[in-house]
């Protein structure tokens, strides 16, 4: 299957139009066309039906394994240019919002550097194609357990810190003046919806395995600071690490069970070089929250246990 049909199939169906995906790929639409009847032809099915454009059961279900393939050779492509190239004098970190704050900022050289907030979803992509240098994502998990993120590229792991949770809830809300709230007791609980800047409720569900925690306001921004006013507001309930302090009006409840902790860790690809080598050591030996000695590399991969492999996708 050649990879520039199937560059071209993605960008159609993304667009939802031959002309726009001429345009951004630099072809012609008839070049477009002549690689679409290409690849259906060289896979024997339809993929796009035309009028409107639209992918066909086969191009959706084509659609799942042709965008992993294609960031998997993107990745190769970025890091064998990263192993020929130079060590950069200017350094892009890819943070999630919650893995931004003193302990990480501090870390960071003063100056050549660039930081930039991404949905956590996004940062494995942008180091594997080259978008960032180093990456810190976040998440829920169990207290010494690695993340599970994405296999979009061999990117190794190292935890930077974790910390313990609270619930932000109005200062006013009946809950307020607990010492602890259970995850169990607030699944019928208003929550926002925050995937971006707060921690998923579809992780909350996962953990509890149960369905729950009904999204009463949506926020689709990365500003964790609006994130804390909405709850504050009485907009509904978030879950937030305990270094993130409540918004004026508001209260943050300790989470007493499950026992769970927001976890950061640290990306790249490679072995880190130049300013990026002495930020991974800043973070990775100093740890941005007090919560021990930071870990040994750890799998990305699903079904691994941290120490057997650090290198994501890595047989």
């Amino acid at each position: 299957m050649d990879p520039h049909l199937l560059r071209t199939f993605v960008t159609v169906a993304r667009l939802a139009s031959f002309s726009a995906a001429a345009r951004e790929l630099g072809y012609t639409q008839s070049a477009v066309s002549q690689h679409m009847a290409a690849l259906e032809g060289d896979l024997g099915v339809p993929l796009l039906v035309r009028r409107p454009v639209a992918p066909t059961r086969a191009g959706e279900r084509l659609l799942e394994h042709a965008r992993p393939l294609l960031l998997r050779l993107d990745a190769a492509r970025a890091d064998l240019a990263r192993m020929a190239a130079e060590p950069a004098c200017d350094l892009t970190v890819a943070a999630a919002p919650l893995a931004v704050h003193p302990g990480t900022l501090a870390a960071l050289p003063a100056t050549r550097v660039t930081l930039r907030v991404l949905p956590r979803d996004e940062i494995p992509a942008a180091l594997a194609e080259g978008a960032a240098d180093l990456g810190l994502v976040d998440g829920l998990a169990a207290p010494n357990d690695p993340l599970r993120l994405p296999d979009v590229a061999p990117l190794t792991a190292t935890r930077v810190a974790e910390a313990p949770l609270a619930v932000h809830l109005p200062a006013g809300h009946p809950l307020a003046r607990r010492p602890g709230l259970r995850l169990v007791d607030l699944l019928d609980a208003r929550w926002l919806d925050a995937p971006a800047a707060g921690l998923p409720l579809d992780r909350l569900r996962a953990v509890q395995s149960a369905p729950g925690f009904r999204p009463a306001l949506r926020y689709e921004g990365t500003d964790v600071r609006t994130l804390t006013a909405l709850a504050a507001a009485g907009h509904g309930l978030t879950l937030l690490p305990v270094t993130v302090p409540p918004a004026p009006g508001a209260t943050a409840v300790p989470l007493t069970a499950p026992r769970l902790v927001h976890r950061t860790e640290l990306l790249h690809s490679g072995e880190p070089a130049g300013p990026a080598a002495i930020v991974a050591a800043a973070l990775t030996t100093a740890g941005s929250v007090p919560a021990g000695p930071a870990g040994p590399r750890m799998s990305l991969a699903p079904g691994r246990t941290p120490g057997e492999d650090g290198r994501h996708g890595q047989p």
